[in-house]
């Protein structure tokens, strides 16, 4: 090994003068490297390209197929849609790094070690790492989704006839419960609150979704606590004992957030960023199901795909020197049967909600802050009968502006014509 004249390994002084002139701002970025190839990752690493970034970018992903959208996986199991072809990484320059795992962030090197026995060094690192199914010790057997292998798995066991028990009335459950029903299966839902979506949307929303499971047959089990789940049962806090021929657990999702703390990162319900997604290590970013940011005078953590695109172009920019305040609107939405719900924003389950109706088979439901500004609103309908009306009162809530509830739960006001007059 070389040394300078003080007995220094070279590579120690060149590391040094790196640090340097990174904090002197002085410094040539030529390596981005990406841990998590899903819609943040894939989005960060095409946004780094349009914005003329120019050096190293290499994307980490441990499944061994190409990146692909997860949406479907629920809303239409079997489905599997690439984020991007094959030759658009190529065509970008884009290292794309697959079917392998970050063992450890050597921070004060900025070396990544993967599991396959290499290294990737870089000038700034993005943890886009996504999340998992959350699932109890007591429910060890049953199945989750995730991945397009979990969706592999389920698919076999979603014949017509089978007998269908999903433990959780959320967004995953209830899509899985749609598609599986539509198959043909003999679909029951399990969950312990006391009404389905609760932590979601309003309870006027989520009726609506409760009776169009009814009316397709599903058996909805509402305040039903699950002592324990095996594949093929389902025990509920009495005791009482469901059999199936497959169970499916949706209750939520945590965050991927174990090597940003081995690390030595700040973790809290994921990796905890500023308002850039840089982590407590500044040459370090997060950004999607990962990550824990600031919004709106508090903290949250989104899985969303949308939130994905927003947070992965926002930090890709931000990296890259650009500066400006996250300000998009959470948004989700959910395909069940013949109906779409979406939701802009975040509801407050203390606050009053107030609603309009658009048709006899759409419905709108939104939120105000106290001070009178727009803050969530939700909508459902066949098709994308309610997709025009959410996104107006969207661009409604970043507009800032005051509105009379009663204003917006009239009927005949124009919405469109609203927005113009902001």
């Amino acid at each position: 090994m070389g040394r300078n004249c003080r007995g220094a390994p070279l590579e120690a002084a060149a590391e040094i003068r790196r640090s340097t002139l990174f904090q002197l701002g002085r410094f040539k970025m030529d390596r981005i490297a990406i841990v998590g190839a899903g819609e943040c990752g894939v989005r960060a690493a095409f946004e780094l390209r349009e914005k003329g970034f120019d050096g190293a970018v290499t994307l980490i992903g441990d499944e061994k197929v190409l990146p692909y959208e997860r949406p479907p996986l629920s809303k239409g199991i079997g489905t599997l849609k690439d984020i991007r072809p094959a030759a658009a990484y190529d065509n970008a320059n884009i290292e794309l790094r697959l079917g392998t795992r970050v063992v450890t962030i050597d921070r004060g090197r900025r070396e990544l070690h993967l599991a396959d026995d290499t290294t990737v060094g870089y000038d700034k690192l993005l943890l886009a790492l996504g999340a998992r199914p959350q699932i109890f010790s007591s429910y060890e057997g049953c199945l989750t989704l995730r991945t397009e292998s979990d969706a592999a798995a389920i698919l076999t066991k979603l014949q017509r006839g089978a007998r269908v028990g999903i433990i959780g009335g959320g967004f995953i459950g209830l899509e899985l419960a749609a598609t599986a029903r539509n198959g043909g299966a003999d679909v029951t839902v399990v969950e312990r609150s006391s009404r389905i979506l609760a932590r979601a949307v309003p309870a006027e929303i989520a009726s609506v979704v409760f009776a169009r499971h009814e009316a397709a047959g599903v058996r909805m089990l509402v305040d039903s606590g699950v002592l324990s789940a095996t594949l093929t049962t389902i025990t509920l806090a009495d005791g009482t004992v469901l059999h199936f021929d497959v169970v499916i657990a949706g209750i939520g999702a945590l965050p991927n957030s174990e090597l940003a703390k081995a690390s030595g990162l700040e973790v809290d319900n994921g990796v905890v960023v500023d308002s850039s997604f840089r982590s407590s290590d500044p040459h370090i970013y997060a950004a999607g199901d990962c990550c824990n940011f600031p919004w709106r005078n508090g903290r949250v953590r989104l899985e969303s795909w949308k939130a994905a695109q927003d947070q992965g172009a926002h930090v890709a920019a931000t990296m890259l020197g650009h500066s400006g305040e996250y300000a998009k609107m959470p948004w989700f939405w959910s395909d069940q049967y013949d109906l779409t719900l979406q939701v802009v924003g975040l509801f407050d389950p203390l606050r009053a909600t107030h609603s309009r109706s658009c048709s006899p088979d759409t419905y709108l439901v939104f939120q105000f802050e106290n001070d009178g500004r727009l803050s969530a609103a939700a909508g459902i309908g066949p098709g994308n009968m309610a997709a025009k009306d959410v996104r107006l009162l969207e661009k409604l809530i970043e507009l800032g502006r005051q509105h009379d509830p009663a204003e917006l739960s009239n009927p005949d006001v124009n919405l469109k014509s609203l927005v113009k007059a902001a």
